[in-house]
């Protein structure tokens, strides 16, 4: 467990505003103090929430139901950054770090999926077949060798033939790390080149690492803690919605694109409160850019989440208006300007019987927590749910179980519910649920002892739209003296959007950036350079 706290005295006494409460605000937080020198007294978290995490999250009770928005699989190899700022955490329930409680979990509750694709029948497909044919081969051969200058804002259907989007790979592909066809060619080559890894075992997802309790439980909570310790102060329900920056008014349009920019002031509502934080010659401003999980809706048993489209919770009003001021600050409208192709629905399944758990462990052959997502191929809601290790959430009773799942294609009628998913209630999900999975025999008694919460999110896979190469900013942008942007919005080359990694790996970048630090970021893993890796996903494909 790496403990060491910098004592470097120029920051001393030195501020830093942090915009956010995910997790890349969290993890620089963590470096700041760790390596560069600041007093966690000096360190201000500004949230827009009640609670910390952001897109990590986990609530709710036994009786009321669970949730959470979203489920993030990590790997050992590919999460670096990760595993360097969880290990300077200390775990709450045992004598390491965080980094260690996630391994150690790991190492004795493996995962190995069997039944990764199920079939309109409810047969388990033959996975370990990725159904190429030699122009699919081919097709992904040379997505993997067009330089992204080259792609430009192409579609992923642009780059494949309608036999390659019928095939076993893309069903497990997609569902796992949730693109739909028309999103970006760009994200999908990178995503390739990060997790090269996971060809000759996406079938099995057995490079999957999870943590022992959801993500919020295991990994903020604890973060949040021992910041709390370290002197940090979390603001809650405290909006950041602009910044005043120093006599912006005044420069020419060359000065603002590369001449020290500084934020001066930092302004904030809460609720009908308006004021401003002052940012001092000295103080450091990280803010976090957009948000994957803004206006977020959930519904109940009973009724269906509303979607809303119209920006209501402010997930966006900063980047929006700063990119107004700073052009080097990117184009928030290309990734929140078009819901119908950035939304899809997740929802929780709280079971106060064991009869589904047990029936789905005898069909699969997985217990709670060593599969993974199991995705019925055929439905037209392209459905995936997974059944996490219990207890999942913290003071789950013992023989209470959860089930998480989502749907990408939520606006087609169900099978078996004559309605979309988005029309849907929980129940009413539920009952699609069971019958993908052909146990109508019991549906009536998980129905009596189950809840189940959806949840709509209108942006959840936005950071995978097409877009040019200056939409997205550095995370230190050219010549700002004091200010730097984290989250899934920013530009880091090589690395993928819509992982836990990259946050982190922006709050390294911020944070060693704006301080001159030369720390060694870790390096981004690429499959490709290591010759076991690249000979075994080179097989993979070619099978």
């Amino acid at each position: 467990m790496n403990t060491s706290i910098s004592t470097s005295a120029p920051n001393r006494r030195r501020r830093a505003f942090l915009v956010g409460g995910g997790i890349a605000s969290l993890s620089a937080a963590v470096l700041l103090i760790r390596d560069g020198g600041f007093q966690g007294t000096d360190i201000f978290i500004f949230e827009e929430m009640q609670v910390a995490g952001g897109a990590l999250d986990g609530s709710g009770d036994a009786e009321a139901g669970y949730v959470t928005r979203g489920g993030r699989m990590w790997t050992e190899e590919a999460y670096v950054c990760l595993w360097n700022v969880l290990d300077s955490v200390p775990d709450r329930h045992g004598a390491g770090s965080l980094k260690d409680a996630v391994w150690d979990f790991n190492e004795a509750l493996q995962s190995h999926a069997n039944a990764r694709l199920i079939d309109r029948q409810h047969r388990i497909l033959d996975a370990a077949d990725l159904g190429f044919d030699a122009r699919d081969r081919l097709d992904v051969l040379r997505l993997l060798a067009t330089p992204e200058r080259m792609l430009g804002a192409e579609r992923i259907e642009d780059c494949f033939t309608e036999h390659f989007f019928d095939s076993n790979f893309w069903a497990m592909w997609r569902t796992t790390f949730a693109f739909q066809n028309w999103h970006s060619a760009v994200e999908m080559r990178r995503y390739l080149l990060r997790f090269l890894q996971e060809l000759p075992r996406i079938h099995t997802l057995a490079g999957v690492r999870r943590t022992a309790l959801n993500q919020y439980d295991s990994i903020v909570r604890p973060m949040q803690d021992w910041l709390a310790g370290q002197g940090v102060t979390f603001q809650f329900g405290n909006k950041v919605v602009d910044m005043d920056f120093e006599d912006f008014a005044e420069m020419t349009e060359v000065a603002r694109n590369t001449d020290g920019l500084r934020v001066t002031a930092i302004h904030c509502n809460r609720g009908d409160e308006f004021f401003l934080h002052q940012v001092g010659l000295d103080d450091l401003v990280f803010a976090t850019l957009g948000s994957m999980t803004a206006d977020t809706r959930i519904g109940d048993n009973d009724h269906a989440p509303a979607l809303w489209r119209d920006k209501r919770d402010g997930g966006w009003t900063l980047w929006e208006n700063l990119a107004r001021k700073v052009p080097t600050l990117g184009r928030p409208e290309t990734f929140n300007g078009n819901v119908d192709e950035s939304k899809w629905e997740s929802f929780t399944v709280t079971l106060r019987s064991p009869l589904l758990v047990k029936r789905i462990e005898a069909y699969s052959g997985n217990g709670p927590g060593t599969g993974g997502l199991m995705t019925f191929k055929d439905s037209p809601w392209l459905m995936s749910i997974v059944v996490p290790h219990a207890p999942h959430f913290a003071g789950q009773p013992e023989g209470v179980y959860t089930i998480w799942g989502y749907g990408l294609f939520i606006d087609k009628k169900g099978d078996y519910v004559d309605k979309s998913m988005a029309e849907s209630s929980g129940e009413e999900i539920l009952t699609e649920l069971m019958h993908q999975l052909g146990f109508e025999d019991i549906l009536e008694e998980v129905r009596r002892t189950s809840t189940v919460i959806p949840v709509m999110l209108p942006y959840i896979t936005s950071q995978f739209e097409r877009r040019e190469p200056t939409d997205r900013p550095a995370v230190v942008p050219g010549g700002t003296r004091n200010f730097a942007v984290l989250g899934q919005y920013v530009e880091i080359p090589e690395d993928v959007v819509f992982t836990v990694e990259y946050s982190v790996r922006s709050a390294m970048h911020a944070v060693y950036g704006l301080l001159h630090l030369k720390n060694e970021i870790p390096a981004i893993y690429h499959g490709a350079v290591h010759p076991k890796v690249a000979l075994e996903s080179f097989k993979a494909l070619m099978l």
